[in-house]
């Protein structure tokens, strides 16, 4: 695919994704993903973790290397990291309810980053959970737990930045699919009990990097 057509996609696509919640009535997995490439190769690794709920346990782990087939290319990451990740979720016997993405969601400059194209082609609720600002402003929030900021692109409010552990660097939450700004902010707290990142991201992340060492 030329990356003028992935943009094409993207603006076609980004019109399916749905901002309010549409979950399921009990949450009962989630599910973490993540993506890294081979240092000087030309191999991609995708991870994908499935996490009970309410505990936090971790109950499957599935991940698929592939070659790269799309070029670093900013903003069309997607195109990069779907391929795999579609891979590794078929490879699952339990179906998470909620998938959280170490990335963006609708915090996008076309609106349609990792976690919505995800959430649009396999229909399940996305999150997305970057550990860093792609686009937009923000207000420092306050340094306890729990408090946040709206983080707005062009007046538009296009995620939140949310501080999940005391004086800690917060993360950048938004809109994936199938779920509301204000839910995705709940679950991301809830995953985060313990440690900056959410359960969901520390899980994909240890996964895929165990992975990358495999074949290294």
């Amino acid at each position: 695919m030329l990356p003028e057509d992935a943009i094409k996609e993207q603006e076609l696509l980004k019109k399916e994704v749905i901002i309010i919640d549409q979950l399921p009535p009990v949450i009962t997995h989630v599910a973490g993903v993540d993506v890294a490439y081979e240092k000087d190769g030309d191999k991609v690794i995708a991870a994908v973790v499935v996490l009970d709920a309410v505990t936090l346990k971790i109950l499957e782990v599935s991940t698929h290397q592939d070659k790269i087939s799309f070029p670093y290319i900013p903003g069309l990451f997607s195109f990069r990291e779907i391929p795999p990740l579609l891979q590794a979720l078929e490879n699952i016997s339990i179906k998470p309810d909620i998938i959280v993405c170490d990335g963006q969601g609708i915090a996008h400059p076309r609106r349609f980053g990792l976690a919505s194209h995800l959430g649009v082609v396999t229909g399940i609720p996305t999150i997305g959970c970057g550990k860093t600002k792609l686009i937009g402003e923000y207000v420092e929030p306050e340094l306890f737990r729990g408090s946040f900021s709206n983080l707005i692109d062009n007046g538009e409010i296009i995620g939140r930045v949310l501080r999940t552990q005391d004086s800690i660097n917060p993360l950048f939450i938004s809109i994936g699919h199938k779920i509301s700004l204000e839910t995705a902010t709940q679950w991301i707290l809830k995953l985060s009990p313990n440690y900056r990142l959410p359960e969901t991201t520390r899980a994909a992340d240890n996964a895929v990097n165990k992975a990358l060492k495999e074949i290294s």
